[in-house]
């Protein structure tokens, strides 16, 4: 599991700007099972997406697929953990430490 950063780069009215297409962006990676869980920080200096996949580099390529990166408004930062205990609603994102 991966747990994707965002951090504004540029004034919050250039995020705007691109922000229906990161939502459009954000539906299709929650369609394809990628993203369970979204949203904005507070303050607003950016956002967190829980991501699920085995492979980071996949995961950098999704990120950097992202409107708000392609318009330079954001950087993110990529931190992966294996999710050895969920709620039971995320029971089939729970991983197993490796051997």
């Amino acid at each position: 599991m991966f747990v994707l950063e965002l951090t504004y780069t540029a004034p919050v009215e250039r995020v705007d700007a691109l922000l229906q297409d990161h939502v459009t962006w954000l539906d299709a990676h929650y369609a394809a099972g990628v993203f369970i869980a979204s949203g904005r920080k507070n303050p607003r200096d950016g956002g967190v997406i829980l991501a699920v996949g085995d492979d980071r580099a996949r995961i950098e390529e999704i990120t950097s697929a992202d409107p708000f990166v392609v318009g330079g408004v954001c950087a993110y930062r990529v931190t992966e953990f294996i999710a050895t205990k969920t709620s039971n609603e995320l029971a089939p994102y729970r991983q197993q430490l490796p051997g």
